[in-house]
């Protein structure tokens, strides 16, 4: 297959990336085509839809091997299931899926059509093979369910974010980076309050600390 475009996210290592597609929809990421589609007609009426699916490549989740079964982060680490009921990185085929908001398409004289999307779960520089557009009537089914995954997470934390120390964030990145924290990046098999944990969040690395359900921001380099 080939990579049409690459995705740009805040996210430029694995650790803190949202769990799914949709969780945090104030994350914004740009949609860049490779050169050989970097053709306009290609998007011509993909301004008409408001999400979109992204297939996508875990490119830094590639194996010689697969397992059948893996260890769902939701249940703990603990519990093995069929690597086909996951959505696990770790696939005979390394393939991902997300719905994204398309917010806008801008037209650059050089990159040619750039999707800006909203809500992505994706790693910054993420290889991108397909784009399809969501519909609503055959895409979306209310009365479907999820198995072990069927309730999001049933806590959110309370992020201590002092003042000076969100200062130094651009105000356009604060809204998300705290709803990022407040999903509680660290895997979920960690609980050990005295741990200062970094995530890169763009140009930038946020120290922190979380005990019980409480997340405390300690630096910001």
């Amino acid at each position: 297959m080939r990579i049409i475009a690459t995705i740009h996210t805040e996210f430029p290592t694995k650790f803190g990336i949202p769990r799914q597609s949709g969780i945090i929809e104030s994350l914004q990421g740009t949609i860049v085509f490779e050169p050989d589609y970097r053709i306009p007609e290609a998007v011509r009426g993909l301004e008409e839809f408001s999400h979109l699916w992204l297939i996508w490549e875990f490119s830094e989740a590639k194996r010689d091997s697969w397992s059948p079964t893996v260890r769902p982060p939701r249940l703990g680490g603990n519990i093995r299931k069929g690597v086909f009921a996951t959505r696990s990185p770790f696939r005979p085929n390394p393939i991902g899926l997300s719905s994204v908001k398309l917010e806008k398409i801008e037209m650059d004289p050089k990159l040619g059509p750039v999707l800006h999307v909203s809500g992505a779960d994706l790693m910054d520089g993420t290889p991108i093979y397909d784009i399809k557009p969501y519909i609503v009537y055959t895409d979306s089914h209310p009365k479907a369910v999820s198995g072990f995954a069927s309730q999001p997470a049933e806590y959110l934390l309370k992020v201590d974010f002092p003042e000076e120390l969100l200062r130094e964030i651009p105000e356009a990145q604060r809204e998300s980076l705290i709803a990022v924290l407040a999903h509680d990046p660290r895997p979920q098999y960690q609980d050990d309050p005295e741990r200062v944990y970094g995530m890169a969040f763009g140009k930038y690395e946020v120290r922190f600390k979380v005990d019980d359900l409480n997340l405390t921001v300690i630096d910001i380099k």
